[in-house]
């Protein structure tokens, strides 16, 4: 742990030693962080206190601290900072509650510091294996805690929920909440609920039928589940809903799962006694091998369920037959705001397809939606049933074409949270402008392991073109946007360099906070945007940051550490943040305070050395499908890798056909979560993306060249 002006990297075990968890349990026991939290005490929201994922049960995220303001921001400085020891994307909001705070971090592990000085409690390692990674579509992530009575809870990537002693960090319970640990995840926060734990998963781009449930928070007994599409029509309906839904499918969608996953967005509404959640995209992305025609309910659409039983109460589809993986699992944001001069309790969702909705929380009932980035996807909105118009040429399993869809699959909004503020009106969004290739795989078929999109990744990667890279690049962008829910439209907008930046957070001081893909965490005005503050980070910020205050000190805290879909997927595009390197920490700022980070270390610069082509031009071409269906998503479109995993064009071990195999074929780096595809891939695969890979080390090295010259 680094103290303000200190530097020291602190590494622990997974378990501690009985002398160390009893001195601990001392140290706790009798003090005031052993007050329980009640759900009453979640609903109330004390302004000193951050209880829940979205500090409040309507997810604003709007803190009415007014300690740190406009005025006295600029004299913001850092308090204390702990470097972590998960070298992944962080994307945790932290809690506090009674001077402790509590935080989840990459593998799931879990951490309890003192809040004023950083003074670490205890850590908890739930010893997530590492081939977990290979069934985890977008890192080893974990977005938050859930506090109840004495307890944290926390959902792990390999799919357990976890109950720990909130003094001691000791495991209560733990239960696996997924129906398999083949082919699911959770990464989300928790949230509490009438004395119960609520969660999703995650999964959908590969078997996985998504759904919502409710375990007791007292034991981890399972209260009650509801599934978000139905399952196999031959075995019966579990309730008159998956009846329903079933009537929007066709083909044999439930033999690999159907999507619909519920992996981030949840949302308690004490007034309708309603839980508001949204989910993910239909599976495969392409419908066309699976024989998948219809809505597909209830994938890509906001649900409500009785809180209490978890029976069906209503839906709204925001994008019908989901082709590009426009998930709805955004978060979801309730506030009674004005709408053509009438108080209207509504939620408000800013999903990956670029609209921001309002509807009814009570009823469902479609309000209005307005996009907020270019789209081209949908050509028009109904205005009464809020049913989009798709354009024909996005239906790309038709045209038989590629298709550039703005936004893309990483979405106009993606899991970064957003933040309502109760005092300008305003919802706070972090916007991504960024367009994604579509093409229709030909004869695609399932397979036991990897991605289950169907789409073909070879045919529309980013090729070793300097016109066509630097053009990709100069239209990639990010955009923090101040939407004025009332009259939909926009009141501001900072234009940022990079997609991909962090959440937000809005305070009654009239601020704005966010961290950013360039290394910058950031105060801006609420009111107007205007830049007021800023700290670097020195790595990029995707966390959504949280404030507290303990005896009267206003604290804000954010996690920083680059990583998520963006770095490990999208190839030379995830090198446009500036400060994209992963250096992962806990930062939390105080006025008046003057830490400083040590400065970090040089980049190392890595020079393309390839062993001489190999291969013929058709087993290149079969190298470049393979990869692009099973390796582009850890290892980056086009062979070029972001920060967190390997690049395989740098890699010694394409140099070697049997080096390629035992890694491929032989699970040689099993545990470092590089797991055996060789139920999917042969010998002769194996040999033709390596000759794949020699050769994109080869355009990128003469790319590098022409570069030099010009």
């Amino acid at each position: 742990m680094a103290m303000a002006g200190t530097t020291l990297r602190t590494r622990w075990g997974s378990v501690f030693t009985a002398a160390t968890a009893l001195a601990l349990m001392a140290v706790q026991t009798g003090s005031a962080a052993l007050a329980g939290v009640t759900g009453a005490d979640i609903a109330a929201s004390p302004a000193d206190e951050w209880l829940s994922y979205g500090r409040d049960y309507g997810e604003q995220r709007f803190s009415p601290l007014t300690a740190i303001n406009t005025g006295n921001v600029a004299q913001l400085g850092l308090a204390w900072s702990s470097d972590l020891d998960t070298a992944r994307g962080q994307e945790a909001t932290p809690l506090v509650h009674n001077g402790v705070l509590y935080v989840s971090t990459a593998w799931s592990k879990v951490h309890a510091y003192d809040a004023t000085n950083g003074k670490l409690l205890w850590a908890y390692d739930p010893q997530v294996p590492r081939e977990t990674l290979v069934r985890a579509c977008c890192d080893a992530v974990n977005r938050g805690v859930a506090l109840y009575q004495n307890r944290i809870y926390v959902g792990t990537l390999d799919g357990r929920l976890v109950a720990l002693n909130a003094a001691t960090g000791k495991v209560v319970w733990s239960v696996v909440a997924v129906p398999n640990q083949h082919d699911y995840t959770i990464t989300g926060a928790p949230r509490i609920v009438k004395g119960r734990v609520v969660i999703g998963e995650g999964g959908a781009e590969y078997r996985a039928r998504g759904y919502i449930a409710a375990f007791d928070a007292q034991t981890g007994k399972l209260a009650w589940k509801f599934h978000t599409v139905p399952g196999d029509p031959h075995k019966g309906y579990e309730n008159k809903a998956m009846a329903r839904a079933a009537k929007t499918w066709a083909g044999n969608w439930w033999t690999v799962g159907g999507g619909g996953t519920v992996w981030d967005s949840i949302t308690y509404d004490p007034a309708t006694n309603l839980i508001l959640f949204g989910t993910g995209n239909a599976e495969p992305w392409n419908p066309a091998p699976m024989g998948r025609k219809g809505d597909n309910l209830f994938t890509s659409s906001v649900v409500a369920v009785n809180a209490d039983t978890g029976a069906y109460a209503w839906h709204f589809q925001e994008t019908p037959e989901d082709r590009w993986d426009f998930d709805s699992d955004a978060q979801i944001t309730i506030a009674d705001v004005v709408i053509d001069g009438q108080l209207r309790h509504v939620a408000i969702h800013a999903p990956k397809n670029g609209h921001v909705y309002l509807i009814d929380v009570k009823t469902g009932k479609f309000l209005s939606a307005k996009p907020f980035v270019p789209v081209n996807w949908a050509t028009a909105i109904d205005p009464v049933t809020g049913r989009p118009t798709v354009n024909p040429d996005a239906r790309y399993e038709k045209t038989g074409k590629p298709w550039l869809s703005a936004p893309g699959a990483a979405g106009a909004h993606s899991w970064q949270p957003q933040s309502y503020s109760q005092a300008t009106g305003y919802l706070y969004i972090p916007a991504n402008l960024a367009g994604f290739p579509y093409m229709a795989a030909k004869g695609w078929k399932p397979s036991a392991i990897g991605f289950q999109n169907a789409t073909d990744g070879a045919t529309v990667a980013m090729p070793a073109n300097t016109q066509i890279r630097e053009g990709a690049k100069a239209m990639t962008t990010g955009a923090l946007i101040a939407w004025d829910v009332a009259n939909q439209r926009q009141a501001w907008r900072v234009d940022q360099p990079s997609p991909w930046n962090g959440g937000v957070l809005s305070t009654a001081g009239n601020l704005v906070f966010q961290g950013n893909a360039e290394g910058n965490f950031v105060a801006y005005s609420a009111d107007k945007g205007d830049k007021l503050w800023s700290f670097p980070t020195q790595t990029g910020v995707i966390a959504a940051p949280m404030t507290y205050s303990v005896r009267g000190q206003q604290y804000v805290a954010v996690l920083a550490g680059w990583g998520g879909v963006w770095d490990i997927a999208t190839g030379v595009l995830a090198q446009k943040g500036a400060a994209t390197h992963n250096f992962s920490r806990l930062l939390v700022f105080r006025l008046g305070a003057n830490g400083q980070l040590a400065a970090p270390p040089p980049p190392s610069k890595m020079v393309l050395d390839p062993p001489a082509p190999i291969g013929t031009p058709a087993q290149i071409a079969r190298g470049a499908a393979q990869y692009g269906r099973y390796c582009s998503v850890c290892h980056g479109d086009a062979a070029v890798a972001g920060d967190l995993n390997p690049d395989l064009r740098h890699s010694g071990v394409i140099a070697s056909a049997e080096a390629l195999r035992l890694v491929v074929l032989g699970g040689q780096l099993h545990s470092a979560g590089m797991v055996s595809f060789k139920s999917a891939l042969t010998p002769a695969d194996a040999e033709a993306i390596r000759a794949y890979l020699i050769h994109r080390a080869n355009e990128d090295k003469a790319l590098e060249a022409k570069m030099a010259a010009n």
